[in-house]
């Protein structure tokens, strides 16, 4: 019975060893994703130009910056004739994406049918195109099904993605 007992004892530990190791790796990795916001003073020379370039005629509404795939990001968050734009550049001041808020009725009739689709009995709250080096690669949409929010995207074409942008 001791051995038993010696023996529960150790896979327990071994189990809630293995779950603290799994919670530190989620909330490191978590956290190396999340936004940072910062002050306009501390972007990179080279950000801060291309930032004020991209936000002519804007209110800038914030700066952050984030680490995707290993690379770190900055964006400038500023809204343009009421909708919202957001542009992400490398610390060498080159832009690699831009989200800018359209008009649902704007857009091609196979892009809204597209993203309507996607949305399925959700409400479609907001949508955005998704700019990356240049040429556009999808839509986006905010979608409200009951208290439940989601995105759902499509290509420029209004099709299915083959893997989210």
């Amino acid at each position: 019975m001791d051995h038993k007992r010696t023996m529960n004892g150790m896979i327990l530990r071994a189990l809630l060893a293995g779950a603290f190791l799994l919670a530190n790796f989620l909330a490191i990795n978590g956290a190396a994703a999340k936004e940072k916001q910062l002050k306009k003073s501390d972007l990179p020379a080279a950000v801060q130009k291309a930032a004020e370039e991209q936000s002519q005629g804007a209110t800038v509404k914030g700066y952050a910056t984030e680490v995707e795939d290993g690379q770190t990001l900055y964006e400038v968050e500023m809204t343009v004739n009421g909708h919202s734009k957001d542009v992400s550049m490398t610390a060498d001041g080159k832009v690699v994406e831009v989200e800018e808020q359209v008009a649902l009725n704007a857009l091609p009739a196979p892009v809204r049918e597209g993203l309507q689709k996607k949305a399925g009995a959700g409400q479609i709250t907001k949508v955005e195109s998704l700019t990356k080096h240049g040429m556009l690669v999808a839509y986006e949409a905010q979608v409200l099904t009951g208290k439940k929010r989601s995105e759902v995207q499509v290509g420029p074409d209004g099709k299915p993605l083959a893997h989210p942008e």
